[in-house]
Formats: C-alpha cells, structure tokens, sequence
C-alpha cells in the first residue's frame, strides 16, 4: 500500500481518532505532518488550500484528499486489513453512528469547548467563560448518559470496539485533566468503559505529549 499523509497535531483529539484507528489496524505506512491548532498553523495559507475551513485532520492517499474525521475513518477502515471497527449488524452500526453524530454535534463542543477548555487552555476561547463551562457540564453528562445508556451491559458503546469508542476516547482524556473530571465520570456505566479504553494499546500508544 502507497503510504499516507496525514495533516494534524497530536493534541486534536480527532487527530488521535485517526492515529489511534491506525494503531488498531496495525498501520505503519503513514507520514504524520504536525498542524498545531492552538499556533493557528491550520488558518495559514498553505492548510487553507488543503481544508477551506482551516480543519485538522486531512489525509492524503494515492491522489486522493479526504477532509473530516468520518469520512477519514470510514475510508481507513474500509482499506486497511485487520479487524472492523464498523459493526457487522445493522442495529450496532445504527448505535456507533447515532453516539458519533451525537459527539460531533454536542459532545465535543460541551467537553472539549465549555469544560477542557475552561480548565486547560481558556486563552484560545477567548478567557474562562463560568456560563459556558455550566452548560458544558450540563450537556456533557447527558452526552455520556446517553452513549452509556447506549452501551448497555456491553464493554464497549456498540458492542465490539468501534469508530464511536474512537470518537469518544480522546476528548474524555482531556475531561480527565480537568477539575470536573468526578462530575463526568460518575455516570453509570462509565468507569468500566473507561478500564477498557485505558487497557487499549492504541490508546496509550496515541496519548499527546502535553509539555
């Protein structure tokens, strides 16, 4: 196979989905180019040529330019060997889907944008927002009762591993940083999610250098 390139910093947490589906196939044949996003190096020239909206992740493959983390996974997982992240049923494809759109929608603004940011980097939202952080917290919790709920008695959000366990993983790590980590991972179901993303080797093998 022709080698990729992938466009984004390890600090995005849709960057990690993709290195961490990567990680999961086994794939090596990548080239990383770091993007950071808290530099504004994605709004340069040179990306906005690449993703008019001056986003990360983008990968390039045998002249093919693929832009948004779903239409990357899906791509990937659809390419490399190994096993599916996809689920092979209708009714669990039905649940990943369902708790990514979920995620894209108002989980990573509520986790990422009103809590991680708040804590971890206020400066790149414009300062400490108190408003913003009580409605992260309030859509946060229902984002994670949901996909819980959603889980079930399985180990993982649609069963077997999947593209919404993926999603999920790497924004939770930056809520884990925070002080309003407890509040979050209280919700039923979640700990024992969170044993067996931690126990994943892509999980540890992706885990962004914050110094």
């Amino acid at each position: 196979m022709s080698k990729m390139t992938l466009w984004g910093f390890d600090g995005s947490t849709y960057v990690r989905t993709i290195k961490m589906l990567l990680a999961e196939k086994a794939a090596t044949e990548f080239e990383q180019v770091q993007l950071n996003v808290l530099a504004g190096e994605p709004k340069q020239p040179d990306h906005l040529k690449r993703h008019p909206f001056g986003k990360v992740p983008v990968l390039d493959h045998d002249g093919l330019r693929i832009l948004e983390t779903s239409a990357i996974a899906r791509y990937l997982n659809d390419i490399l060997p190994g096993k599916s992240l996809v689920p092979a049923t209708p009714q669990d494809r039905a649940r990943m889907d369902m708790i990514i759109g979920i995620i894209d929608s108002y989980g990573y603004g509520a986790l990422i944008g009103g809590i991680a940011a708040y804590h971890l980097f206020p400066d790149f939202v414009g300062g400490q927002n108190p408003a913003a952080l009580r409605a992260g917290l309030e859509n946060g919790r229902k984002v994670l009762e949901l996909a819980m709920a959603t889980k079930g008695t399985s180990p993982f959000i649609a069963g077997d591993l999947s593209l919404a366990d993926l999603y999920l993983a790497p924004i939770m790590f930056y809520v884990s940083l925070t002080p309003d980590r407890d509040a979050m991972f209280k919700v039923p179901g979640f700990a024992d999610w969170w044993t067996h993303i931690e126990a994943l080797p892509s999980y540890t093998k992706t885990m962004p250098n914050l110094g």
